[in-house]
């Protein structure tokens, strides 16, 4: 299995706009509709990454935690499906029912929003304050399969709670790794 890190995309970034499907809602958002008044964590995932398989439950309890307080869950999949079917959008609303995702599951059909995020890997997590501006881009936690160490979000939970209690984020932040993203030979 691939090991590849985040590119570390610079810090109070500002968001790059997207009009993406919801696989699970069959609607299409833009990021202004989906963001958070507080903070809006965006996520590129996949359905069969073993990187992404591992932290699925977490996710799922971050994201029931955290949405209630303000803070949006966006997951996008900008993988290749010609070469890798099984990240196909009606898999994919397939894989959101089957994790219970209480967050849209976009597809990235061009790989364009991957792109103009520096995603590399999957999983690939930023988060953006409520100006939509980078504070926080790494990883989950310091778990990975098969190292043994528990998930618990905690990298992620960290920022968080300080964007909740208006405290600063340490600008020490782990790059994720993760499967690479799939691109298309174009």
């Amino acid at each position: 299995m691939a090991r590849t890190p985040s590119n570390m995309l610079a810090l109070n970034t500002k968001a790059p706009d997207f009009s993406l499907p919801d696989t699970i809602s069959d609607k299409t958002y833009t990021l202004q509709e989906l963001k958070g008044h507080k903070a809006t964590l965006i996520m590129f995932i996949c359905n069969h990454c073993p990187f992404v398989i591992h932290v699925n439950p977490q996710l799922v309890q971050l994201a029931n935690e955290y949405q209630q307080k303000g803070i949006s869950f966006i997951a996008i999949s900008s993988n290749d499906i010609e070469n890798y079917p099984q990240d196909s959008p009606d898999k994919m609303k397939l894989h959101a029912k089957e994790n219970s995702y209480p967050f849209p599951y976009l597809y990235d059909k061009t790989q364009d929003i991957a792109k103009a995020y520096k995603a590399a890997c999957t999983p690939d997590f930023y988060i953006f304050n409520h100006d939509l501006h980078l504070v926080y881009r790494g990883q989950l936690d310091d778990s990975r399969p098969g190292n043994g160490i528990l998930i618990t979000g905690n990298d992620i939970r960290n920022a968080l709670d300080n964007i909740l209690n208006n405290t600063p984020i340490s600008k020490h932040q782990k790059p994720s790794i993760g499967c690479n993203i799939k691109w298309k030979n174009n």
